[in-house]
């Protein structure tokens, strides 16, 4: 099987992390393959910001709780770390002017997740970037970032090495996937 196919078909979200850090030359191919994902009208429209700072990726880990708890819904986990002590958080956000930002920074989030499992690390697409950045703190973190422009939270790609216990068998794919036109 082509190397980039078993990818595809081996990556799993990983939903437990060991407390070990990711070299940052890991996390600059990671985010690099993200950056080659395809846009529209090659708008480029999407922005990564790579979180290992603890203290940062604390705070967005608390403000993505808090939108939980807004919400009324909970973690899968039932913990208390929306990003299940995974050590790295990048971000993704993308323009708000542009009609096509949700699925650009959607294609940058599976190239990290697929360039992440190639490297052997762990990862898993959390959700409520938007929500998190609509809010007072979260606009005030883009303005600390320097982020002045317009941009609309797509999603939370959480990398780490996983657990040993972390990876969950494949599911069948459904029958009716498919639906062939000859």
């Amino acid at each position: 099987m082509k190397e980039t196919i078993k990818n595809i078909i081996t990556r799993r979200s990983v939903k437990k992390y060991q407390n070990r850090d990711v070299m940052p030359e890991l996390i600059e191919e990671i985010v690099k393959a993200g950056t080659y994902a395809p846009t529209g009208r090659n708008s480029q429209s999407p922005i990564i910001i790579a979180v290992t700072n603890k203290t940062l990726r604390d705070r967005l880990s608390q403000l993505n709780l808090d939108v939980i708890r807004r919400q009324r819904l909970t973690t899968s986990s039932g913990d208390s770390d929306p990003f299940y002590g995974a050590p790295v958080v990048l971000v993704v956000l993308a323009k708000k002017n542009v009609p096509t930002r949700v699925y650009d920074g959607s294609l940058v989030m599976e190239n990290m997740m697929l360039a992440a499992h190639s490297l052997g690390l762990g990862s898993c697409w959390i959700h409520r970037a938007k929500e998190m950045f609509e809010t007072e703190e979260g606009k005030n973190i883009l303005l600390d970032l320097g982020i002045t422009e317009e941009y609309e939270g797509i999603g939370n790609c959480i990398i780490g090495y996983a657990a040993e216990d972390a990876l969950q068998p494949q599911m069948p794919r459904k029958g009716d996937y498919v639906v062939w036109a000859k």
